[in-house]
């Protein structure tokens, strides 16, 4: 081999070996690849930092109470403000579980009390990925109903309330709950009251009990007994302090699952 062949053949050897190159009978040494390793695997932790997102904000209540004329208001206010919003309700009767559910709510259909009530909580299930897409994406979501209804509402039928809780873990947890109290009685003097299902007075009493058990440090209630617009006043304080928590980096958190 010749004197040039040889000084080719080791500067590809050191070249394979330990990241130096060989260009013109020249040596030039490449950056380390340790320090690059380094580099990649910071850039994966920063990932990880907490950004701004949307907030969960669901509307919770008895038959009647004003939760959906309420829910509507506040939507407007914040898009308004330049906020991107969207107004959910469950259950979504627009998919096929929603469908069998919105039939048996409306007395067109009878199903046994377990089945109906694990129907209400496929009904957020199938919704559950959109949902934090959306959140996560910045977009607030305030919900009408979620599933403290399906809870107490269930719970009001005699059925085990920590068994009608368990499906419903590992949804996500509300950043907020606003309750809208209002005395059954009250409730029941309001247009429209007995036309579904649930709506009879003595059943709404064991639903209103059946909430008071499920409060949490995320609910804030309000007296749905004021008038309207004193009651959308306060919602809109309320929503406005969680939604700017939650733009601050507030993480998502799964519902009665401890993580």
């Amino acid at each position: 081999m010749t004197l040039l062949g040889r000084a080719t053949f080791r500067a590809i050897s050191l070249n394979w070996v330990s990241g130096v190159s060989f260009s013109r009978n020249k040596l030039r040494f490449k950056q380390p690849i340790k320090r690059s390793y380094n580099n990649i695997k910071m850039e994966s932790t920063e990932s990880k930092i907490s950004v701004a997102r949307g907030s969960l904000i669901a509307l919770e209540g008895l038959d009647r109470s004003g939760k959906s004329s309420q829910c509507a208001k506040l939507v407007s206010y914040l898009q308004g403000k330049g906020l991107s919003v969207e107004a959910w309700r469950f259950p979504d009767r627009t998919t096929v579980i929603g469908q069998m559910i919105s039939s048996y709510l409306s007395n067109e259909s009878h199903l046994d009390d377990k089945v109906i009530h694990l129907l209400f909580s496929a009904n957020r299930w199938e919704k559950r990925a959109l949902m934090e897409s959306k959140l996560t994406s910045g977009t607030t979501l305030i919900v009408d109903r979620y599933s403290y209804s399906g809870v107490a509402f269930s719970a009001a039928k005699g059925l085990d309330f920590q068994w009608c809780k368990a499906p419903e873990e590992g949804l996500l947890a509300p950043d907020l709950v606003l309750y809208l109290d209002i005395p059954p009685e009250k409730a029941a003097e309001r247009g429209g009251y007995g036309t579904e299902r649930y709506e009879k007075l003595e059943f709404q009493k064991k639903v209103a009990e059946h909430y008071y058990a499920l409060r949490d440090s995320s609910w804030e209630v309000v007296d749905g007994c004021l008038k309207i617009e004193s009651v959308e006043e306060q919602l809109r304080e309320i929503a406005m302090n969680c939604i700017s928590k939650c733009q601050n980096g507030k993480p998502l958190v799964n519902l009665w699952s401890g993580n």
